[in-house]
């Protein structure tokens, strides 16, 4: 930085805040650091006493923090996503529409590996609604050598977008309520009115949900009944533990042409069962499901309603964070679970 006269301040950028003090009506920061002066503020910062200012004096090889933040938040943004800013050196990544947010995690950790770079986001598979704000990117001081900004955005064009947003689709969903106790009328269904609940705050379309009894063929007739009316995805609810009568993962199996898993490092929803048919994904909810207001359903529903294929890797990497809390009062997704 360098003491220089206003007059020959222009287009150089403010060293320091300048406080402007109005006698009974203001007092605070006229003009902020980082500041790119301009020939209209010469006058204006005489009428507050500031004749001289020190001034960051930038060469050919550095750039602003503005300027650089916006160059880094185009980068790594990629679709459903808006730029807002730059505000004090910071701009923000801002969601389109409402979507489930994925992060290429090595990308990011290659970005905030250079140095004097920041860029933060919420955490990947997070489903936000429209005009959240899910990543800020900076640099730590008021100007960057440019060749740090070309890293980023040689990253980004080596592995594509960084940041991007996945939106909601209209999916076709079919439910499969089982057991003998609901189907004969002994107890009302509480299964089904939690996962019509659950579905409805994606935008789902529910096509119908099906009451069969405990009986393997009967569950793979619903099953397979559903997904020819044009279901995307199945819930099949109940019988997914070791009792006598539990069959659900049986029918799921016979009807499936892939079975991902049987089982899941989450607490609650170790019975969880996914699989595949050509046409639909097939996800079996133990009780848990019906009792218990966050489970692994709520990790696993969204990215399946976006059409991601999840792999076995994929419900193993869930184990670090699995474990709910079970909170007195539950605030997912702010909290660790699935983190």
């Amino acid at each position: 930085m360098k003491k220089i006269r206003v007059e020959e301040a222009v287009g150089m950028i403010l060293g320091h805040d300048l406080t402007k003090i109005l006698p009974g009506k203001f007092k605070g920061a006229a003009f902020k650091k980082g500041y790119i002066i301009r020939e209209e503020d010469i006058e204006v910062l005489k009428d507050m006493g500031k004749y001289h200012i020190y001034a960051v004096d930038l060469n050919e090889d550095y750039i602003h923090e503005d300027e650089a933040a916006i160059r880094i938040g185009r980068a790594v943004a990629g679709e459903g996503l808006y730029l807002e800013g730059p505000s004090e050196g910071k701009v923000s990544l801002k969601s389109k529409y409402k979507g489930l947010l994925k992060i290429n995690l090595k990308a990011l950790e290659a970005i905030n590996n250079i140095d004097l770079i920041v860029l933060a986001t919420l955490h990947n598979n997070t489903l936000v609604e429209q005009g959240r704000t899910v990543a800020g990117t900076r640099i730590i001081p008021l100007t960057i050598k440019e060749e740090r900004v070309k890293e980023v955005e040689k990253i980004c064009s080596e592995h594509g977008a960084v940041i991007s947003l996945n939106k909601m689709r209209p999916v076709k969903v079919g439910i499969v309520v089982t057991g003998n106790e609901v189907y004969e009328g002994r107890v009302s269904d509480k299964f089904g009115p939690v996962l019509r609940s659950k579905i409805n705050k994606y935008g789902v379309k529910l096509l119908n949900i099906e009451y069969v009894p405990d009986r393997s063929k009967k569950i793979q007739k619903a099953i397979k009944s559903l997904i020819g009316k044009g279901a995307e995805v199945v819930l099949a609810a109940g019988g997914m533990s070791v009792d006598a009568d539990d069959v659900t993962p049986d029918a799921i199996k016979k009807v499936s042409s892939k079975v991902i898993t049987y089982g899941s490092p989450v607490l609650p929803g170790a019975m969880f069962m996914l699989a595949y048919t050509e046409k639909a994904a097939i996800l079996g909810i133990p009780a848990c499901g019906m009792y218990s207001k966050t489970t692994v359903l709520d990790l696993i529903l969204p990215r399946v309603l976006i059409g991601e294929s999840l792999s076995k890797g994929d419900i193993v990497k869930l184990a670090h964070g699995g474990l709910c809390l079970s909170c007195e009062e539950c605030r997912y997704p702010t909290c660790p679970f699935g983190k």
